[in-house]
């Protein structure tokens, strides 16, 4: 593995990390060159191991002993090492959380493939030879998550943890809603992002005829009139459920209403009128398990 030691900021081999917190900046870069960034090395880890593809490593030196078993596996891609302040002055801000890198992002999976692996499961064979393993896929209870044009990455990473933790077996974000690929999206996410299989669906919402046609049960979160609470959603006990989580300001479209099996709500006390969307998706999410 070879080390390129930074002595300058305007070092052109770093352009990938400038000015990250530049969020007008990351918007133009990161789609348009196929990129983001994975920070903090339980998150570049978590990256790694679902198969995506580093450009470059970026990290202070005191973190190289800490991954010297990804350096090796990963001998021609490009580690830059600098001082703490040096990064800081890259970067826009202080790194201290181990390395970062520029990854490629991996290319869209398309939504009929998504679909068929979230209503199948892999189930190990012959697990007495720990040396020989082999799965087979076998149908079972399938849970979707769509956001639709949610504008905040915090929620969206949220949204990706609480769907990793409860077993959510995909999620689809709308062509509007924030990058789960965003820096703050990933870090918020804890790097579940990379677990949870996701693509953008678009056409949206005419994308829920083809959810339909899959055998999905197609719920939306709403406080609207002839809504169903969520105990009697779960009551309904659908083998396969779509659960669409609205915008944080207005909720659903109402395009997006027209098309839904149901309106489910979560029934408040002591005033409150609505949870959060990260708050209400975890709590669907585990309520429909």
């Amino acid at each position: 593995m070879t080390f390129h030691y930074l002595d300058s900021a305007a070092d052109p081999r770093v352009a990938d990390y400038t000015q990250l917190t530049d969020v007008h900046l990351r918007k133009l870069r990161e789609p348009a060159e196929g990129m983001y960034i994975a920070e903090s090395s339980r998150v570049l880890r978590r990256a790694l191991a679902a198969g995506h593809r580093p450009r470059s490593f970026f990290l202070a030196e005191k973190w190289v002993a800490d991954l010297t078993d990804i350096f090796e596996q990963y001998p021609d891609i490009p580690a830059y090492i600098g001082s703490a302040g040096l990064l800081e002055e890259i970067t826009g801000f202080h790194l201290h959380r181990g390395a970062m890198a520029a990854m490629h992002r991996p290319a869209p999976v398309p939504l009929p493939e998504l679909l068929a692996g979230a209503r199948h499961v892999a189930v190990p064979e012959d697990t007495v030879d720990h040396t020989a393993v082999g799965c087979s896929k076998t149908p079972h209870r399938s849970r979707i998550a769509v956001l639709e044009d949610l504008t905040d990455h915090t929620n969206v990473g949220a949204v990706f943890r609480s769907a990793a933790a409860i077993g959510v077996d995909a999620v689809l974000v709308t062509p509007q809603c924030a990058d789960p690929l965003y820096r703050r999206s990933i870090r918020v996410s804890m790097g579940t992002v990379f677990q949870v299989p996701w693509t953008r669906v678009d056409p949206w919402p005419a994308s829920i005829e083809q959810l339909k046609e899959s055998g999905y049960f197609v719920a939306g979160m709403s406080l609207g009139e002839g809504a169903i609470t969520l105990d009697e959603l779960v009551t309904q006990d659908h083998q396969n459920l779509v659960l669409v989580f609205g915008t944080e300001g207005e909720g659903l479209k109402p395009e997006t209403d027209r098309l839904l099996d149901a309106r489910v709500t979560i029934p408040m006390m002591n005033g409150v009128d609505s949870l959060n969307v990260a708050a209400s998706s975890a709590v669907a999410f585990y309520a429909t398990r």
